[in-house]
Parts: C-alpha cells; structure tokens; sequence
C-alpha cells in the first residue's frame, strides 16, 4: 500500500499505469496530457465558477450591482445628521496645524466658537453628501466592461480608486457651495480663512487647507471614497452576504 503525500505530476504517471493494468493499452503521451488538463483547470471560488468563465455581462452586472449598493449605503451612513459629527470614525477635525490656535482659544475663553465651528464643519459634510449620489451613480452607469473587469481584479481600493478618478475633482466642487452656506453661518470662519490665508503664504499651511469650505469638502469627500471602500471590502469578504445572487457569483468568483 502506497501514502501519497503529494500530488506531483511525475508520481501519479506510474501509479496510473499500475491501476491501468496488463489489460489495457496504455498511452504515456495521452496520460500526461490528460492529467496536465485537470492540474490546469482553473480553480472555481465560493460562488461555484471562476473568473474566467463569467461573461462580460455578468462582470459588469456584477460589479455596477455592487458599487450601486455600496454608493447607497455609504450615502445614506454619511449623508444624516451625525453621520460625521457623531462618529469618531467619520468626524472631520479643524486641520492639525491649527490645534494650537484652537487651544489658544479655548484657553481665552473662546472655546464655544472653535466647537461650533466644528460642529458647523461636519453638519456642512452631512449635507453635502447626499448631492453626490447622483454623479456617483453616473460613474457606474458609464463604467466600461475593461473598467468592471480591472476593478474585480484590482484588489480592495480598485473601485475607490476608479470613483477617485471618474468623480473628485467634480464631487469637491460640488460640496464647496453647500459647505460655504453652513460655515457662513458660523462667525468664526471668516476668521478661520483669515489666518488660515495667511499661514499658508508663509508655507505654515497646505493650500488645501487655506480654505474652510474647501478644505471640509475635500475632507468629505475622502471619507465617502473610504466608506465605499469599506462596502466593497465587505461584498470582497462576504459575497452572499450581500443579498444578491450577482454580487454573490460575481466576487464569490474571486474566493
């Protein structure tokens, strides 16, 4: 009796010429060949196929199914009241180079102001967000089957990194008007920019940062790419538990 403890190629050729027996023709090339097709099969994941079976359309189906529920869970986690404000996780801080002004204050007796303009600043990102559903939306709806099949494969952050490229720069204009009628409500922030404007001529804060409006829209929309990134961890790890059958066999594929 033989333990095979491994399945080399080189050891199964002879154990399947013994089994074979004197009684039928045995064919060494046809063998080999036959057993380099089943070692070469591709490995199917928890959805029962693998990658490379699924269609074009089922990887684009798959995936625009998937960014769509993971752009409107993440909308709708962000884009309510304490969404930011509420969550430690999500919360956009006045920029560090500016905690000592914060503390400043707060040490003169200011402190009420530099928390309303904290809580100003997020309230501002909790409405804002929602309006980025729809060029969200658009994205996907426009996303190519090359586009689909290269964010499938492309690890975690492929789908962040697609919205990243497809939405930003239109997504922070978007934000800047909603977020300036928030913080102008605050008498704080004209003074913010003020110094803000300042510091950054003299290299003591990034450009990004000179502007509380932009700099909140920017902080919002980073924090909306990583909730969606989380989403897509999340189908990545737990295609079924997604609820659609898709989603399921499109990224069960991957596992």
């Amino acid at each position: 009796m033989f333990l095979i403890r491994k399945r080399n190629p080189v050891v199964l050729l002879p154990l399947f010429a013994l089994v074979a027996g004197p009684a039928q023709a045995f064919d060494l090339g046809t063998l080999q060949s036959q057993v380099g097709t089943v070692l070469q099969q591709p490995k199917a994941g928890s959805g029962g196929v693998a990658v490379d079976s699924l269609s074009p359309g089922e990887v684009g189906q798959g995936l625009k199914a998937a960014l769509a529920l993971g752009v409107d869970k993440a909308v709708g986690a962000l884009g309510r009241t304490d969404g930011f404000y509420g969550n430690k996780q999500w919360r956009i801080p006045l920029p560090a180079t500016l905690g000592k002004v914060a503390s400043v204050m707060r040490m003169a007796g200011r402190g009420a102001q530099v928390d309303a303009l904290e809580l100003a600043m997020n309230r501002a990102a909790e409405a804002a967000v929602p309006e980025a559903k729809a060029l969200l939306a658009s994205a996907v709806k426009d996303m190519s089957i090359t586009d689909a099949k290269g964010i499938l494969t492309g690890g975690d952050e492929a789908a962040t990194e697609y919205f990243r490229r497809k939405t930003s720069s239109q997504l922070v204009q978007q934000f800047t008007p909603i977020v300036s009628t928030a913080t102008a409500k605050v008498g704080l922030a004209h003074i913010y920019n003020d110094y803000a404007g300042q510091a950054a001529q003299f290299g003591l804060l990034r450009s990004d940062q000179a502007n509380i409006d932009h700099y909140v829209a920017q902080e919002a929309v980073n924090r909306l790419y990583r909730a969606i990134g989380e989403q897509e961890k999340a189908f990545r790890a737990d295609p079924l538990g997604s609820g659609s059958a898709i989603i399921g066999k499109v990224f069960g594929a991957l596992r």
